[in-house]
């Protein structure tokens, strides 16, 4: 594998996830919206200005995204204490309650439908190699996400 089918891939799987979240809420976002929310989840206590360099959007759309995504109560935000000119930006708990009260998706039914196949054991073997990968390529980060969704541990 190439880091073009890499990335490829990655995009596959992407497209999996938001397909095994329930309609509604998180889906429901614009992409780019979705991107900066996501972004806000993998580094807490982040500046806009350094959501603006991660994500390549313009700093009047972070901006406007991270005040939607405030007043929605899924990020609290907060003026820096050694930059006064900074605002932090991080989850709010209410993230955690809301993903803990919604069904979660059946990633085993879009692997399935991706595959083009009802094979059992194919849907779990595959089920199980992207646990393996999840597991060694960001255990702390998983396993909190885990933690704080109420989810099972794989």
């Amino acid at each position: 594998m190439n880091g073009v089918e890499l990335f490829l891939l990655g995009r596959k799987l992407m497209k999996l996830g938001e397909e095994s979240i329930p309609p509604g809420g998180f889906r429901s976002l614009p992409t780019s919206v979705r991107s900066i929310l996501l972004d806000v989840l993998e580094h807490p206590d982040t500046s806009v200005g350094e959501i603006t360099a991660r994500t390549g959007f313009p700093q009047s759309h972070v901006s406007a995204s991270v005040a939607k995504l405030r007043d929605e109560g899924l990020f609290i935000t907060t003026i820096d204490a050694n930059d006064r000119r900074r605002t932090l930006v991080r989850r709010s708990p209410e993230i955690t309650r809301r993903a803990a009260n919604r069904e979660t998706g059946s990633v085993e039914e879009a692997l399935a439908n991706a595959l083009a196949s009802n094979d059992p054991d194919l849907v779990a073997e595959l089920t199980r190699a992207l646990d393996l990968i999840a597991q060694h390529l960001n255990p702390d980060a998983i396993a909190k996400l885990r933690t704080e969704s109420g989810a099972p541990k794989c």
